[in-house]
């Protein structure tokens, strides 16, 4: 998100899981390329590579595909949602929404920080009024600690992926880094960072390198160093989250899909080797969640930006790569998007596409409110209870999303 610039193994137990999934869950859902429609589908060789990457033990998952199964309709569109909203306290519709068992998450930037004792307290809050929900679970409490310039809290990690990527000990760092970022987050009850950045640039001062958040141009340092991160922070407690998929180095300082619609126009080959590259080792090491991109890649779909794409989501990064945990989108306030419609009807694109979680929020304080969560829950919840989002899909988004929440 770029307005978060500059402020402060074996093959057994692999395919026990996936039994697992599959008898509890049942058949997932992928989608085509037209808002409003999807199919079912069976388990694939895809899922199978891509088993170990699923959220949680196998026990985890079953309770998750349990519990989902017998959500109700708010409730399955409500676990896609991430909350945003404006100022230092979460306002009465937010509450009602979580103590209803109708929320995802919630997302806070820095208007929402006034000290780590005040957003200690509200996190605390909001999860005392999810524990007395109908599913007694906790939230996942994001925000962007990626380091440098671009983090929510005024501590770890001090360095940018880009100092990190030009060090001698660059592996060292990144493991400091993902430590620090995780020991800053949990200390305020935090347990999702949307980090680290796997883009690899191509020019020096471009979109992603103007704030240093880049580790490197080379694709193999982005992927070793990006998982280095991956694993210390999760190995601390914190789920980590890649982006933005399939990459966002090719973009010219200009391009900012907060702003404006962008268009990569990268070869195939190009974006497979380069930009998707590191996600392999960022899947290796277990990455819980992914967020796609809002620019738009004729080479893998030439109508819809990645975010909305179900060729990008389910078919590079679901069936190419093997990633089965979390996905998530990026801000729906996005100017990216303005051609799509609503931030109601992009998050049932986005859904359809086979985004399971969906940040609701816009690209300032002006445009981040629960209400804009709260137009996405209900036309999610409308296209399930229509058909035009099966319930099957929505169960298995729901049950990664609770496994999730279990063990972040």
């Amino acid at each position: 998100m770029r307005r978060a610039a500059g402020a402060l193994t074996q093959i057994a137990r692999l395919f026990g899981v996936l039994v697992t999934v599959v008898a509890v869950v049942g058949c997932g859902a992928t989608h085509d390329q037209r808002p409003g429609r999807s199919e079912h589908r069976g388990a694939t060789a895809a899922d199978v590579v891509g088993a170990r990457t699923a959220p949680g033990s196998p026990q985890t998952l079953r309770a998750a595909a349990v519990t989902a199964r017998g959500l109700s309709v708010d409730q399955l569109a409500g676990q896609r949602v991430i909350y945003a909203y404006a100022g230092l306290r979460p306002p009465p519709s937010l509450l009602t929404a979580v103590r209803r068992g109708q929320a995802g998450g919630v997302i806070f930037f820095s208007w929402n920080i006034a000290s780590v004792a005040q957003i200690r307290g509200v996190i605390e809050q909001l999860q005392r009024a999810s524990l007395a929900s109908p599913l007694h679970d906790r939230l996942l409490m994001m925000t962007d600690q990626e380091g440098g310039e671009v983090r929510r809290l005024p501590g770890a990690p001090t360095r940018s992926e880009k100092q990190i990527g030009e060090s001698r000990d660059g592996v060292a760092l990144a493991r400091a880094a993902g430590r620090g970022a995780a020991g800053e987050l949990r200390s305020v009850g935090m347990n999702v960072n949307l980090a680290p950045v796997l883009d690899v640039y191509r020019h020096a001062g471009n979109f992603i390198d103007e704030f240093q958040r880049s580790y490197s141009g080379n694709p193999a340092t982005v992927g070793r160093l990006g998982s280095a991160f991956i694993a210390a922070q999760q190995g601390s407690g914190v789920a980590a989250t890649a982006k933005h998929f399939p990459g966002l180095g090719a973009a010219a300082r200009s391009q900012d899909t907060d702003l404006r619609p962008v268009t990569l126009d990268v070869p195939l080959t190009q974006l497979r080797d380069v930009d998707e590259a590191p996600y392999r080792p960022a899947i290796a090491a277990g990455v819980k969640l992914v967020m796609v991109s809002w620019a738009r890649y004729p080479a893998l779909d030439r109508t819809y930006p990645a975010g909305l794409s179900s060729a990008v989501i389910q078919g590079e990064l679901r069936g190419r790569l093997g990633f089965q945990g979390v996905t998530i989108t990026d801000a729906i306030g996005a100017g990216a998007l303005v051609p799509f419609g609503k931030p109601s009807q992009i998050g049932v694109m986005a859904a359809h596409a086979g985004a399971d979680l969906i940040l609701c929020a816009g690209t300032g304080p002006s445009g981040s409110s629960p209400l804009q969560g709260l137009s996405v829950l209900h036309a999610l919840a409308a296209a399930i209870g229509d058909g035009g989002l099966t319930r099957s899909s929505a169960v298995a988004s729901a049950a990664r999303i609770l496994a999730l929440k279990a063990h972040p």
